[in-house]
């Protein structure tokens, strides 16, 4: 393995810097969310109901600053509209989304099992 260098940043490897993009408990989570369309802050937070407020605002800065996510604001006295969406390089990690799930499901089915909402 090789160091790789990202944004100024140097990593030990590429799933270092994989993992710094996208890793963690929400970031997935909320690229899992994006990747059918755009969606306002409010209805990520229902989507997503046990992530904090705090938590999902400094997720989604994150991942805006690092490429993978935009945000548009649509006027300028509140309440104003805030609309997020993958980039061009956040639907790049659509396909990594698809397998997570699939193998997610697939352990469910295996040794779980889905429950209602």
């Amino acid at each position: 393995m090789r160091n790789v260098k990202f944004k100024n940043k140097t990593y030990p490897c590429a799933v270092s810097l994989t993992m710094d993009l996208v890793g963690g408990r929400w970031k997935t989570v909320i690229l899992h969310h994006l990747k059918n369309g755009d969606r306002r802050y409010s209805e990520l937070r229902r989507e997503m109901q046990t992530v904090t407020e705090m938590t999902l605002s400094l997720q989604l800065k994150q991942l805006e600053k690092d490429g993978l996510v935009s945000r548009k604001v649509y006027g300028e006295k509140p309440p104003i509209k805030v609309i997020y969406n993958l980039t061009d390089f956040g639907r790049s990690f659509i396909p990594v989304l698809e397998a997570i799930s699939k193998w997610g499901n697939e352990i469910v089915e295996e040794k779980g099992e889905f429950l209602l909402k």
